[in-house]
């Protein structure tokens, strides 16, 4: 995990942190929640410190279930979803890019989860977070 930044346990994240460190990723950030909050309104965000890590990560989830990670990078946000081997096949036969499908095939086992990890850099990352989120809803 490369800079991430919320590192002060005192210091809770809000929007106006956030939005201060990603710059205009922030409408990124806004369009994905909307989007993900249209979708699934009985889900709920949650911001913890991590003591392992020694920094504050963003937490979406649906009843008990992590959909998504979120760490904040300078000037940008990495979203991080863990799969077990069953979601493979739904990986594969998604419309996905390939690279992001071979990242995740090979990509390093935490006992028996993978992540699909994406920096966000665009809409289209955007995108592609929103499916992989279906695939973790559905999975």
């Amino acid at each position: 995990m490369e800079n991430l930044v919320l590192k002060d346990k005192s210091v809770i994240p809000d929007d106006n942190l956030v939005f201060g460190i990603i710059g205009d990723k922030s409408a990124l950030w806004q369009d994905l929640m909307k989007q993900m909050h249209l979708k699934y309104p009985d889900i709920q965000e949650l911001w913890n410190y991590y003591n392992d890590g020694k920094n504050w990560l963003f937490r979406m989830m649906r009843k008990k279930k992590t959909i998504f990670w979120i760490g904040i990078l300078p000037d940008t946000f990495r979203i991080t979803f863990y799969f077990g081997d069953k979601a493979e096949s739904l990986i594969e036969s998604s419309d996905l890019p390939a690279s992001m499908k071979a990242d995740f095939k090979n990509g390093k086992r935490y006992g028996k989860i993978r992540a699909i990890s994406i920096e966000v850099a665009g809409a289209e990352d955007i995108e592609n977070a929103r499916k992989v989120a279906d695939i973790k809803i559905k999975a």
